[in-house]
């Protein structure tokens, strides 16, 4: 008797607390059909002829010397450099943007190449292209060869770029010939990937495999959504993780480097976080960029910006996450002039601020002049003359023999005293043979340059 009614208690508490769930169901018996009739067959060949024509095929050569020391005493002595030891070549892949040769491809397909040669889709003929620019920090790289009508990409906008959009991936990998792979939008605005400095990332599942690099990812109408970086694998092949540079950041850098063969970014001067849990109850807003650190002499510093403030919005388009501010903030150039809304105490403040330039006093002297490409240099506090930032390894700078920490004290007979005299000089004497006298480590040497 006790047993029955512990049983019937159990099935009535079980009732009180019992609940219900309705489901969401599609409609039943859909239609099965072929998106076709019975003679056709479903096919993007049309669409995708145009955009093949504007992929082409890089090829990279990179010759090994037998020592620097040696390669520089037969350039200064003989006028030659040392018969190549050896050369290793690489493969990649390109995007033509204009119908005179203007060529976008990945940084680092071209990354230290001595030769940079271009095959094209529907000629025969091999080109050698010239480098006029690269962007480490977002690897891109444009490039040129001499060339007339050629077959150019079309661009698409990022704004018509939708998760589950249907793409191809074109390109030339393993070196057999040009390729197609199909796929779809995975996902946008990817970072934290570790792959370059300013990632905003398209991902698809469209299969991008070595050599892909610098290729197109095209939408179905054929129009281009962004060029195809890397992948993520632990084998090297594609695990339908590919990673593309969108096309509002291409046609960003790829204009500033056919215009000055440089990117320069606008540079605020402020280390930023995200809005924690922890932090959301002190602020109004749960979305945006929390200033932790203003850097000294910065524009932020000069403009008022304080730690703790929160930034929502740059010129009232509005910021979400820290991510968000830097790129944002990487469209303006230098000596813009923007308007920072913020959050201090639960108030709103719009800041006025003049942005600097993110590489500060460093100035790349190839873009002057170009036969000094690789050459980085920076004015020195305190004390007349310039300084060898950086030297790039393989570059003609380094092939012409200055180091990293050589100060520049004279050219011709005009002496250095800052950034603005040597850029003044090598303007006044380019294309013309030139001395330039260094101080190195005290011994004074001379480079005469063309």
């Amino acid at each position: 008797m006790i047993r029955d009614t512990l049983l019937i208690f159990a099935l009535l508490t079980n009732l009180i607390i019992a609940k219900s769930i309705s489901f969401e169901n599609a409609p039943i018996n859909p239609t099965h059909k072929l998106p076709n009739s019975q003679n056709e067959i479903l096919s993007f060949s049309n669409i995708l002829k145009n955009s093949i024509n504007a992929v082409v095929n890089i090829s990279t050569k990179k010759i090994n010397y037998k020592g620097d020391i040696n390669r520089k005493f037969f350039r200064e002595f003989y006028g030659r450099d040392l018969p190549p030891q050896k050369s290793e070549n690489s493969l990649g892949s390109g995007v033509i943007i204009s119908k005179d040769g203007y060529i976008v491809t990945n940084n680092h397909v071209i990354e230290g190449a001595d030769e940079i040669s271009v095959s094209i889709n529907n000629r025969d003929k091999e080109y050698i292209a010239k480098v006029i620019g690269r962007d480490k920090d977002s690897d891109l790289a444009v490039i040129k060869i001499e060339a007339d009508n050629l077959e150019p990409i079309t661009f698409s906008n990022i704004k018509d770029v939708k998760i589950g959009d249907v793409v191809f991936a074109i390109g030339d990998p393993f070196g057999v010939g040009q390729t197609v792979t199909q796929g779809i939008i995975s996902a946008m605005n990817k970072y934290g990937v570790g792959i370059n400095k300013y990632e905003n990332f398209i991902q698809t599942d469209a299969s991008i495999n070595p050599g892909n690099s610098g290729g197109a990812l095209i939408d179905s109408r054929g129009a281009l959504i962004g060029i195809n970086s890397a992948i993520i694998s632990s084998s090297g092949g594609n695990n339908g993780v590919g990673f593309t540079i969108p096309v509002d950041m291409v046609k960003s850098v790829v204009t500033k480097l056919i215009e000055k063969g440089r990117v320069d970014r606008g540079f605020m001067g402020v280390n930023i976080s995200k809005v924690t849990k922890e932090l959301q109850p002190l602020y109004k807003r749960k979305n945006g960029a929390i200033i932790v650190d203003v850097q000294d002499n910065s524009p932020a510093q000069i403009s008022g910006l304080q730690r703790g403030d929160l930034i929502y919005a740059v010129n009232n388009k509005s910021v979400k996450e820290p991510h968000e501010l830097q790129h944002i903030i990487m469209a303006y150039n230098p000596n813009d002039t923007i308007i920072i809304s913020i959050e201090r105490d639960r108030e709103d403040i719009n800041i006025e601020l003049k942005l600097s330039n993110l590489n500060g006093d460093i100035l790349l002297l190839g873009t002057i002049d170009r036969n000094f490409d690789g050459l980085y240099l920076k004015r020195l506090d305190n004390k007349k003359g310039v300084i060898v930032e950086k030297v790039e390894p393989n570059s003609q700078a380094d092939i012409d023999g200055f180091h990293t920490g050589d100060i520049i004290i004279q050219v011709e007979n005009s002496t250095i005293k800052n950034l603005d005299d040597i850029k003044n000089i090598f303007k006044y004497y380019k294309n013309r043979t030139k001395r330039i006298y260094i101080d190195r480590e005290g011994t004074i040497f001379m480079i005469v340059k063309r």
